[in-house]
């Protein structure tokens, strides 16, 4: 039996000093794996930016060394660290050691900053397993050390010549405080240049000890060139930038705070990209600007689809994802009052702020429209044909949906699908063969109980070089999967989220059988369906359900005994065993028949247990299968091209009928 466990005045504690970061570190870094601990980097190396900003230094250093710890150089005007009588507390306290401390709450030394919590600093120092501070200002070199989050010997100041200041911030992220302190590079790599794409003109350098290399970014036109880098040559449009500042409030009863945004624009075909900033933070979840965009944007596109006389009559108006298809657009924002949802500032949600920036868009994108009339022009027909295809891709999707959930049964049958009695799942054998011929010879040598048949009427589609749009508006693909009723999984795709997913449990049979002819299209038939079931359902194959039924190369008849014998051979090998030492005289052999061919007696032989011969195909089976269906029949034509030229010398042309 538990104890019962005391609770009273005394049981209500407090965490204290560098425990409120130590203890709870997800609080302040959004989390305690090494998305946090990065997370400490970039609120030093924000301090820094901010100083940049402001026009003291125009270049940042960041090093990575080898034991993890990190070091963060500035050239601004050196962290504050001797006696503040204001607050009677030494400055290097106030900055590393409390939190809720800075220099950015009345906006007088930092008009737009991304530091405006005064917890960054103190929280990454308390974080950390040691962190050195040195801050060269007004003549003087100040230093301090903290070991787990606490301060070991005092302010060490010394007197310096130097006409340079700035401040050098190297730490050791505590693994008693993260579980994950190997931040890897590409994660510095990715923070900087993304500080560089927002911070136009600021150099921001990258030395990793490890590897020994050093990175540099750049921006000199910032969020434009960033755009234009994205787009590339093939876009639609130019890159185009356009700025705006304001002043407002959240609600009446607020403060009011300014605003200002540089955002950057650009449509293509090959590219699509949105993207926000706000003081220079990424905000991955977006928010305010994120909602201000989708608004101001499709309000304006459908305002001037109308003014143009663009719609068809009765034509649904566009949405932001018919726009979003081929817009490539960065903000870059600051304020000097934001509402962060958390630390982490992902997201932003201030109502000022989402009316600022629809407005400042609705009326550039007026102007855009007149100034840029040709190219206004090629992004609504675009925008027209992401619409319309939409449309389309929205129907066949209800159709496939209604299609892939309608129960098989004897009111609403697939074309020529025979199924079997059984409903037990585990005794279920569905065969897939080719035609009504073999169909027939299928239907009269089968065990009606628990074997189904399920012809394929035609070609199959070539799924390797299919749209998933061509794939769902086939019939016979789509009466497939229908039938075997286990759902579609296309893996590294989005599929629409009413298209019913694979689900085993779901599926009809324990055994799915291809069967073919040997010969040349046959093989083709296998190799298309097996590709089609690797693309649309790869567990089927992962789990064992795909086979290949067998069928013979070689009909041979043995008149040896005193009754003539028929025995089959499915291989050159099987056939030359099964002849060897006998009366070739005796002996008559001829390619097998087609399945079409064959009588009940002789094909039941084949797809009965104990005579039949069924091959399990595998993913290594399907990947192969793929890999060649990629290289003969895939769009990339350079790869197939390589192929023949590296290996015409291998066909023996003297051997080939070219008649």
């Amino acid at each position: 039996m538990a104890r019962k466990q005391k609770y009273d005045n005394t049981s209500i504690t407090s965490l204290k000093g560098a425990d409120r970061v130590r203890k709870r570190p997800g609080v302040i870094f959004g989390s305690d794996d090494i998305e946090g601990c990065a997370h400490g980097f970039f609120e030093i190396l924000s301090n820094s930016t901010d100083e940049a900003k402001t026009g003291h230094g125009s270049k940042i250093e960041v090093i990575r060394f080898s034991d993890h710890s990190i070091r963060v150089t500035d050239h601004g005007r050196g962290i504050p660290m001797d006696w503040n009588a204001n607050e009677k507390k030494y400055n290097w306290h106030l900055v590393f050691n409390e939190l809720y401390s800075g220099g950015k709450y009345d906006n007088s030394n930092y008009d737009y900053s991304l530091g405006l919590n005064g917890l960054g600093a103190a929280a990454t120092q308390y974080a950390s397993a040691w962190f050195d501070v040195t801050s060269v200002r007004d003549g003087y070199e100040y230093y301090m050390h903290f070991e787990k989050g606490k301060p070991k010997g005092k302010l060490r100041k010394t007197e310096t010549d130097s006409r340079m200041t700035g401040t050098v911030q190297t730490w050791l992220p505590d693994d008693e405080v993260f579980t994950d302190i190997d931040i890897p590079l590409k994660v510095f790599r990715d923070i900087l240049k993304q500080q560089a794409i927002v911070n136009a003109g600021i150099t921001y350098t990258l030395y990793d000890e490890a590897s020994d290399e050093t990175f540099e970014y750049l921006y000199p036109q910032g969020i434009k060139g960033y755009v234009e880098e994205i787009a590339n040559e093939e876009s639609l449009t130019a890159p185009y930038l356009f700025s705006g500042e304001g002043k407002g409030r959240d609600r009446a009863d607020k403060e009011p705070y300014s605003v200002k945004a540089d955002i950057a624009f650009c449509f293509s075909n090959k590219a699509q990209l949105l993207r926000y900033f706000h003081n220079s933070s990424y905000l991955e979840h977006g928010g305010s600007p994120d909602k201000a965009v989708k608004q101001a944007m499709t309000a304006a596109f459908d305002k001037e689809i109308k003014a143009r006389g663009k719609y068809t009559a009765k034509e649904a108006k566009i949405t932001f994802g018919d726009i979003q298809d081929s817009l490539v657009l960065v903000i870059n924002s600051f304020s000097t009052q934001t509402s962060y949802e958390n630390q982490t500032k992902k997201a932003i949600n201030n109502k000022y702020i989402q009316e600022f920036l629809s407005d400042l868009i609705k009326s550039n994108m007026q102007v855009w429209f007149i100034e840029h009339k040709p190219e206004a022009d090629k992004v609504i027909e675009q925008v027209l044909i992401n619409k319309r295809s939409r449309e389309q891709s929205e129907t066949q999707r209800i159709t496939v949906k209604k299609k892939l959930m309608e129960k098989v049964d004897v009111t609403n049958k697939v074309k020529k699908f025979v199924d079997c009695r059984s409903k037990d799942t585990d005794k279920r054998e569905l065969f897939i063969c080719e035609g009504d011929s073999a169909l027939g010879s299928l239907l009269t040598a089968r065990n009606p109980e628990y074997q189904a048949l399920m012809p394929i009427r035609g070609k199959i589609l070539n799924i390797q070089k299919a749209s998933l749009q061509s794939v769902f508006g086939s019939d016979i693909i789509m009466d497939l999967i229908r039938v075997i009723g286990c759902g579609i999984e296309v893996r590294g795709k989005k599929l629409p989220r009413d298209i019913p997913r694979f689900d085993e449990s779901r599926l009809k049979f324990s055994k799915i059988i291809i069967t073919a002819d040997m010969d040349v299209d046959g093989q083709h038939i296998i190799c298309l369906v097996t590709t089609m079931i690797h693309k649309l359902c790869p567990q089927l194959i992962e789990k064992g359900y795909l086979y290949y039924a067998m069928t013979p190369l070689f009909e041979i008849t043995d008149r040896t005994g005193r009754k003539p014998e028929t025995l089959y051979a499915f291989s050159d090998e099987e056939r030359d065993q099964i002849i060897k030492g006998k009366d070739p005289k005796k002996i008559t052999i001829q390619r097998s028949k087609g399945l079409g061919e064959n009588d009940a007696e002789m094909m039941a032989r084949f797809i009965t247990p104990g005579t039949r011969r069924f091959i399990r195909i595998t993913a290594d089976d399907a990947d192969e299968i793929g890999k060649w269906f990629d290289l003969f029949m895939g769009n990339d034509v350079a790869p197939r091209k390589k192929y023949i030229e590296d290996h015409f010398e291998d066909v023996d042309l003297a051997s080939m009928d070219l008649s």
